[in-house]
């Protein structure tokens, strides 16, 4: 009887030090009876489960065709992201543009707001092909020449700068981008050759010979022509042949 009690006994030691990791009884932390952490988070071979990628945010496609003012305005104040959501920061870019100059939308798209917000007039535009959420980008001071709706191309008047409303020291328009609630670099949308195109000049041409002057056409009709004499000769002189 002892000896099957004694067999009992030892089966439940076995099965114990099972459940409980083993003979040795060794933590995670490599110490026996404690756990240290550093092993906290691995599967039983030690190895680390792999950590989900931080989803990016998608790259802003160079699609613009033409600056919202003007062929090559002066950024008056760049784009600043804010640290936290509700931090300090420029959400957007100031371009210099005087009162009442044509504001055009960078990229084709539609309409998505027309009207005035805190006493400022603001156009949106969902710019077309930018993926789901779709790229918004914003103008303002603006008084709108369209509808919240309408389809526009790149290039196409959207409003006109207002006098009042902006946060420049001068008159200047405030260009901005969303996709969904973040915030994006505006000139992220235009290309290199766009950004760098400055505007046109008529360069002094030197070293190459000037042509020669043809005679007028109007000049010749006038000069006496030679005339023939009865007998045939040539003279220059009408009243002598």
């Amino acid at each position: 009887m002892s000896a099957t009690l004694s067999a009992l006994l030892s089966a439940l030691t076995v099965a114990a030090a099972l459940v409980l990791g083993g003979p040795a009884a060794t933590a995670r932390g490599g110490e026996p009876g404690g756990d240290s952490g550093s092993n906290w988070g691995r599967d039983s071979a030690g190895v680390s489960p792999p950590v989900p990628p931080v989803p990016a945010v998608p790259a802003v496609p160079a699609i613009g065709r033409v600056w919202p003012v003007g062929s090559r305005p002066s950024v008056v104040r760049g784009w600043e992201p804010p640290a936290t959501a509700y931090g300090r920061g420029h959400r957007g870019v100031d371009l210099t543009a005087a009162p009442g100059t044509p504001v055009r939308t960078v990229a084709p798209g539609r309409v998505s707001f027309a009207g005035r917000v805190a006493g400022r007039g603001v156009v949106s535009v969902e710019l077309t092909g930018t993926g789901d959420p779709p790229l918004r980008t914003t103008y303002e001071p603006v008084r709108a020449t369209v509808e919240k709706g309408a389809v526009v191309a790149a290039g196409e008047t959207v409003g006109v700068l207002e006098p009042v409303g902006s946060h420049c020291p001068a008159s200047c328009l405030h260009w901005g981008l969303r996709r969904a609630d973040t915030y994006l670099d505006p000139l992220s949308l235009l290309p290199p050759w766009l950004l760098s195109r400055g505007p046109s000049r008529l360069l002094p041409v030197t070293g190459v010979p000037q042509p020669k002057a043809k005679p007028d056409a109007a000049a010749l009709s006038l000069s006496p022509r030679p005339s023939r004499s009865p007998q045939g000769a040539s003279c220059i002189d009408p009243d002598r042949c």
